[in-house]
């Protein structure tokens, strides 16, 4: 089976779309939020960056810092995908927060089969 032919993995299309759901969320959320507060546009990007770097379930990642239970990493994505999904409406025209809310809803599609691991374990 070539590639042209060959099944989308849904690991690899969810871990693409979270990803840009994520990126999505670290530059909406200050941008929506520096108006109002530098120092909380700065907190934002902490929490949203920091949070999932230290903490993660073992085996979902290879490294982990702070071992925590699957649905503290389950947590830590929804609150990635309502940071970007609300930050977009606050911060950006109505069409680009249509496709970024689009994004997010995909993202937790394709993060289904994940979370049921994650809550598994």
């Amino acid at each position: 089976m070539n590639s042209a032919t060959a099944p989308r993995d849904p690991v690899r299309l969810a871990d693409a779309l979270r990803f840009l759901a994520e990126l999505v969320a670290w530059v909406a959320t200050p941008w929506a939020l520096a108006p109002h507060s530098v120092v909380l546009a700065v907190l934002s990007v902490v929490v949203l960056i920091g949070l999932p770097t230290v903490l993660a379930t073992p085996g979902d990642k290879k490294q982990v810092l702070v071992a925590v239970p699957g649905a503290v990493t389950i947590g830590l994505v929804v609150l990635q995908l309502a940071a970007a999904v609300v930050s977009s409406w606050l911060a950006w025209p109505a069409p680009v927060a249509v496709v970024v809310t689009v994004l997010a809803a995909a993202c937790a599609v394709t993060e289904v089969p994940r979370w049921r691991g994650l809550l598994a374990a």
